[in-house]
């Protein structure tokens, strides 16, 4: 009987044995899992504030060089701005025409409305090419139809 008791204690024993060495080994597998992917994250989030930097370096360098564009074309606008005043005081200076001509185009535009009066009442009349009678498709001859199907 004790060789019974001692071969009982040792199948629990060896099942107990066995039972927590699995135990182990799945935490020791858990325990790599969670490992691997605390690696994973830190690579990526090293890949990720390197693409960041990246990022924040290229677009510093854009905005600079669209600094620099929008303050040449600043310059350019207040160069053409002083040459357009100057151009305007002196056309102002120096009119285009003379004051011979702008009298005359004051006086023809004052005649051209006496023109269109006129103009007016020439249009009551027929024009002179105007056929009194009848003629081509108008006249009431009978045409001969050449599409007739036979």
């Amino acid at each position: 009987m004790e060789i019974v008791y001692l071969l009982v204690g040792i199948t629990i024993g060896a099942i107990g044995g066995f039972i927590a060495r699995k135990q182990m080994s799945a935490s020791e597998q858990q325990l790599q899992r969670l490992q691997q992917q605390v690696n994973d994250s830190q690579t990526s989030l090293e890949q990720y504030q390197s693409d960041v930097a990246t990022h924040l370096k290229n677009s510093t360098s854009l905005l600079a060089r669209m600094n620099e564009a929008c303050q040449a074309a600043m310059v350019q606008m207040e160069q053409s701005t002083d040459l357009l005043d100057r151009a305007n005081q002196r056309s102002n200076d120096m009119p285009f025409f003379s004051a011979e001509a702008q009298e005359y185009m004051r006086n023809s535009a004052a005649n051209k409305g006496n023109k269109r009066t006129a103009q007016r009442e020439s249009l009551t009349e027929a024009p002179r090419d105007y056929a009194n009678d009848r003629s081509g498709l108008f006249s009431e001859a009978q045409q001969n139809v050449t599409n007739k199907a036979s």
